[in-house]
């Protein structure tokens, strides 16, 4: 029987190499890693995203080694981090403009969906937070934004891959009026993506129907 697969699209920073930064350098918006739509994004904030994701590898990692052999793998977690912040806002506007809305039973169904697609809850969190850098309370909260990112393509009759879905998250981009500190980079409203981030966001990643999925 062939091995039947699934595919979701994670809506996420990758995992790269660059310097923690906590310093703000921005003098239009002291103490702001970024402002989106009149928002600010805290340094405090970023700081306490990251050690969510620190505390988690430190949980699933206790041998010290591998421990910083996983912080050595996610040296750019910081500005990955900010880059999916920022980028979660403008999908959530983007969204709101389409009037594209996701319930609690959509998020509950996908997750049970992917739980059994790899092998149960513990090792569907340990693979999202090894590969994505998501940690397990934050879960819940990337399926809401991966189901927004399906339902807006739907919208265009198209996927997440296409310029049409990638057309609408520049549009309510230059509508929240995206400003980075910085010393994180800059933001390009046409990519939807910081201009020196060097991975895509959006990522497929399979499961096998009959195996775990990758760790």
């Amino acid at each position: 029987m062939h091995r039947r697969r699934r595919t979701a699209f994670l809506l996420t920073a990758a995992i790269a190499a660059a310097p923690l930064l906590t310093a703000c350098g921005n003098d239009a918006h002291p103490g702001a890693a970024a402002v989106v739509g009149g928002e600010r994004i805290t340094v405090s904030q970023l700081e306490n995203r990251v050690d969510e994701v620190r505390a988690a590898q430190r949980a699933a990692v206790p041998d010290e080694a591998q421990y910083q052999q996983a912080i050595a793998r996610t040296g750019s977690l910081t500005r990955d981090t900010l880059h999916g912040m920022v980028l979660d806002r403008v999908l959530e506007r983007a969204a709101k403009d389409a009037g594209v809305t996701v319930s609690n039973r959509e998020i509950q169904r996908m997750r049970t969906d992917l739980e059994r697609q790899a092998g149960g809850a513990e090792a569907l969190e340990a693979a999202w937070l090894q590969q994505y850098g998501i940690p397990p309370q934050r879960l819940d909260e990337n399926l809401r934004l991966q189901l927004q990112a399906q339902k807006l393509a739907q919208q265009f009759g198209t996927d997440t891959s296409r310029p049409e879905f990638w057309q609408a998250l520049s549009e309510a981009g230059k509508k929240l009026d995206v400003d980075l500190n910085p010393r994180y980079g800059d933001w390009d409203v046409e990519k939807s993506s910081r201009v020196d981030a060097k991975v895509a966001w959006v990522r497929d990643v399979s499961f096998s129907a009959e195996a775990p999925g990758p760790l």
